[in-house]
């Protein structure tokens, strides 16, 4: 099982994702939990402020160093008791290493794991220099806040873990697990509006299919994703 701690100042988007289809049976099933905490709980001012304006001028609003630090203070020290201290803090931001299906693959050698979803104009340098272990991105994009590229960081990480799909299977197969993407699929009728499935598909014929698929992820991975090709192993 892999326990997931998210600080964030809007808990209640993570209501819909993690509540609903696969990701609630994996909940259900005990394969992850999420644990998410409100930065403004670790604020001790009336307002529970969670930001403030820039040093040096500027446009919007820069998150405060002490209630992220005190959350994530407080969640080692409750692992700590468990023995745990083993505990990367990520942070989400668009400055961040780009999310890949191998940094999903390696996060999954957690078995716990802090997400600080920034806002604004982002957290105070401090929160980087000296708290958070790792900055991930999951585009060359900026978002309203980390909320919605949390989100996906965790979905992609969790359904990783055993017991999270019905077959493993799925996952040896999929776009970016050995650096090609996913071959065509089809399904039931075999003839719709007169577009056929591929006949190989239909042999019955397991060496001839494994050869198509690997052929058809190579063709579509030159037609769409070229610059993959050189790191396809």
């Amino acid at each position: 099982m892999i326990q997931i701690f998210i600080l964030t100042i809007s808990p209640e988007m993570f209501q819909g994702p993690f509540n609903c289809g696969l990701f609630q049976k994996a909940v259900d099933k005990g394969v992850v939990k999420v644990d998410i905490r409100n930065i403004r709980d670790y604020t001790h001012d009336k307002h529970h402020t969670t930001d403030d304006t820039p040093y040096g001028g500027g446009a919007g609003m820069v998150m405060k160093p002490e209630p992220i630090f005190e959350a994530v203070e407080t969640i080692k020290a409750e692992l700590a008791q468990q023995e745990i201290s083993d505990v990367p803090v990520i942070l989400m931001t668009p400055q961040g290493q780009l999310l890949t299906q191998a940094v999903a693959q390696r996060l999954t050698q957690y078995q716990n794991m802090i997400i600080i979803c920034g806002q604004y104009e982002g957290v105070d340098e401090r929160v980087r220099e000296h708290l958070v272990t790792e900055e991930i991105s999951i585009g060359d994009y900026v978002l309203s806040g980390g909320e919605l590229a949390a989100m996906v960081v965790v979905n992609t990480v969790v359904r990783l873990l055993p017991g999270f799909l019905g077959s493993p299977e799925s996952l040896i197969t999929e776009s970016h697990t050995d650096g090609l993407l996913e071959y065509p699929q089809y399904t039931r009728p075999p003839e719709f509006r007169n577009w056929v499935v591929p006949e190989v598909l239909l042999s019955g014929n397991h060496a001839q299919i494994a050869k198509w698929r690997k052929n058809q992820s190579i063709i579509r991975t030159k037609q769409r994703r070229p610059d993959m090709i050189e790191r396809a192993s």
